[in-house]
């Protein structure tokens, strides 16, 4: 076959294929990701990839990674308003923080013993990546278990974005430092700088739009654009521009695209495009993210793994398993037991910590940057992959039984509450505290 014609077929395949296995293993309650990282890690060179031919086109697939890995990351932005973050109470807010900064301290050294030969860049990266949960997952397995409009569900939806916002951060700093001056605390001073600077930018930017607003100027604007406008599809086009210029600017400071295109998509709000505007928007970004670029990026995620190089022996394999285990058990253990000192029962405790071990598309969309940019070498890439790979496999598996009990008490309190309803007087109405207060 020539050339064109294998990196169709290659395309079709992983595409196909990831499509096909996601909606599978959704229907048995299983993330579509696993399995679509699982076609990629078939068609690759772990398993038949070479055998079929595809693995001598995988260069091709790098310019399409990369524009999939700008879709999943703004699309991540799209998910967060300023509005929810400013909404955020400080119980969530300590939340997502403390399931960030723990396994990412602790990881470090917990990386650091499993990997001494690893340096320290490398080292810091693995536990950045391993420490964040995935607001889309999450997202998809709150609706699954139908906990998605509940206090409990906005709870963690709410810590999560806290979570992806320190983490997208520390990933900059991170980078930045990656252009070493000589000097450590000058570095640090440059990083710091660089990411004060940048999100100074997006700030001045989100406050403008609301300065515009309480004008009334900045909506007079949108309404005279889409009236005058005639190119079709103009708002999701100027969505893009925005989304390019904002990764444009972000890998000008050395903090590469992908920290650009996740806060453009956050200045993007109802409020800035327009009701109208932004349900449009979300519609058809919604649809070319979910429908081509998700499937084909974890696919691809998969198909840059190669598990024969993690090393020969029992060692490299039990190192592994321990991160693995380290993953998905810091986690839990730091959401289980933080609600826990809110007052939460133990299972609602429990389910929301393996709720939040599941890790997706902004930690994988790391690795893949930090792949792309010789960080990481294809075995560490392979690690941290498998990594978000087995944690997202087993957080619905884990949740569920938790899922059941909260489901079942819930249940048996507002039938408690109902029947308290129904033996008073017609006439005698008790609000809400007064029934808690007989109960």
């Amino acid at each position: 076959m020539d050339p064109t014609t294998e990196f169709i077929v290659g395309l079709f395949l992983l595409v196909a294929l990831s499509i096909l296995v996601g909606e599978v293993l959704s229907r048995f309650g299983v993330a579509a990701l696993v399995g679509q990282i699982l076609v990629g890690v078939v068609l690759g060179p772990t398993l038949f990839g070479n055998a079929l031919g595809l693995v001598s086109i995988s260069s091709e697939f790098t310019g399409i990674q990369f524009l999939a890995t700008f879709f999943i990351l703004m699309m991540a932005g799209l998910a967060v308003t300023p509005a929810q973050i400013r909404a955020t109470g400080p119980s969530a807010a300590a939340l997502g923080v403390a399931i960030f900064v723990i396994p990412f301290v602790v990881g470090a050294g917990v990386v650091r013993l499993l990997y001494p030969t690893f340096p320290t860049d490398e080292t810091l990266f693995v536990s950045l990546t391993i420490s964040i949960t995935a607001l889309p997952v999450l997202g998809i397995m709150l609706q699954e278990f139908g906990l998605s409009d509940t206090r409990f569900g906005a709870f963690l939806m709410n810590s999560s974005v806290v979570n992806e916002l320190c983490a997208v951060t520390m990933f900059a700093v991170l980078l930045r430092l990656e252009s070493p001056s000589g000097n450590l605390w000058v570095d640090i001073a440059i990083a710091v700088t660089t990411v004060g600077v940048f999100l100074g930018t997006i700030l001045a930017v989100h406050m403008s739009l609301q300065s515009l607003r309480k004008l009334r100027i900045w909506d007079r604007w949108v309404d005279r654009f889409r009236l005058t406008w005639r190119s079709r599809e103009a708002g999701f086009g100027l969505l893009m521009i925005a989304g390019l210029g904002a990764a444009l600017y972000s890998q000008f400071l050395g903090l590469t695209f992908i920290v650009g295109a996740f806060y453009a998509g956050l200045l993007v709000t109802p409020e800035s495009a327009g009701r109208a505007g932004h349900r449009t928007i979300s519609i058809i970004f919604n649809a070319i993210t979910w429908g081509f670029f998700i499937p084909l990026f974890f696919a691809l995620v998969g198909f840059g793994m190669n598990f024969t190089l993690i090393g020969p022996g029992l060692l490299p394999v039990l190192a592994f398993a321990t991160l693995a285990v380290y993953a998905y058990f810091s986690k839990l253990f730091v959401g289980a037991g933080f609600t826990r000192t809110l007052g939460w029962a133990p299972d609602e405790s429990l389910c929301a910590g393996t709720l939040l071990s599941s890790r997706g598309a902004v930690e994988l969309a790391m690795a893949v940057i930090l792949l792309q940019e010789g960080i990481f070498s294809t075995s560490i890439y392979t690690v941290v992959a498998g990594v978000g790979l087995l944690t997202t496999l087993f957080s619905p598996i884990a949740a569920r039984p938790f899922v059941r009990s909260i489901t079942a008490a819930r249940r048996a309190e507002a039938e408690r509450a109902s029947a308290i309803a129904e033996s008073l007087p017609p006439h005698h109405l008790l609000s809400d505290g007064e029934i808690v207060a007989r109960r």
